[in-house]
Order: C-alpha cells, then structure tokens, then sequence
C-alpha cells in the first residue's frame, strides 16, 4: 500500500523501479512528471505521469493519490498502485488535503473538495469572486490561500479554508 507520494526530478535510469501512467490523446504534451512513491515496508519506485508536473496529494482516508500535471488528473489507487479514475486537459492548478483525508481542488476562479472518485465533486464557496488561486500551504487545520479580487486585480488577499467545515473566510492581515 502507498503511504507516501512527492514530486522529484527526473531520477537516474534504474535508480528505481517505474511504472508509466500514459493516457493516450492526441493533445498530449512532451512532458512528465516523476513521483517517487512509498509503501508500508519503506520500498520506493516511481511512477512516471504524462505532463508537466503541479501537484501530488494522498487521502489515507480514501486510499487514493491525486496527480495534478498540465495534462491530465490521475487518481491512483494505493493498494493496487493502478490509475483508478483520470481527467483530461483539466483547468486545475492548486492541489492539497485535508488533514481528514478529502482532496481540494483548485482552477483558477473556483475551489472543490474531492472525495472517494473524480467524479463526486462539490464546490466550496467564497465570501468573493476569486481569480488566480493559489494554495499557500496547511496552518493547523486552515488552508491558507492567496488569490486576486475577480476583476478588481489590485485587490491582492488571503483567505482561509477551514480544514472541518470546508467555510473559506477572509484572513486579517496584522
């Protein structure tokens, strides 16, 4: 079973076992990502995804991995380290977990939590409309994420998203 999942640069020819996860359209980029994955008895191999890499988050309470490339979403599945589910030519950019194991996922405008499949998808709303979304990273259970005011671009602010409620509220700045 996967236990851990991280982004790495292309590693050395044979420094690890890897299994390629392709998926075969015509729009394709010459890109991939290499992330180096972790099991329960501490081996390490790398699975080798097609586009340019952005993110990579794992749900123990779904036993999936989310790879976020420029091409594609894959959802792998721990136990059986097989492609489970995958979406093509996504508009996603940000990628993260919940400390209780549901995915967040972002566009550039909106941000939806993720649970067991692809497919189960619900949006999460903001007190405003959002562009340029950027996850900024987890401060206990609070997602801190910066974005710009949707069409008012001068207006730079910091949100947060509760890891429990899934309520996004703006942040005081001190």
């Amino acid at each position: 079973m996967i236990i851990k999942a991280e982004i790495i640069n292309q590693p050395y020819s044979g420094q690890f076992k890897e299994k390629i996860y392709d998926i075969s359209t015509p729009w394709n980029s010459q890109n991939w990502t290499w992330v180096k994955f972790e099991d329960e008895d501490y081996h390490e191999w790398c699975g080798v995804f097609r586009g340019y890499p952005r993110a990579v988050a794992l749900s123990k309470k779904y036993n999936k991995v989310l790879v976020l490339t420029s091409d594609h979403l894959f959802q792998v599945d721990c136990y059986s380290r097989e492609l489970f589910d995958y979406e093509s030519q996504t508009p996603y950019q940000c990628l993260t977990v919940t400390p209780s194991g549901d995915f967040i996922i972002a566009d550039y405008y909106d941000i939806q939590k993720i649970e067991s499949t692809l497919k189960v998808k619900s949006p999460i709303n903001s007190p405003i409309k959002m562009d340029k979304i950027e996850f900024l990273g987890w401060v206990s259970n609070k997602l801190l994420i910066r974005c710009d005011e949707f069409l008012n671009w001068d207006n730079h602010v910091v949100l947060e998203l509760c890891g429990d409620t899934y309520e996004i509220t703006l942040k005081d700045i001190d």
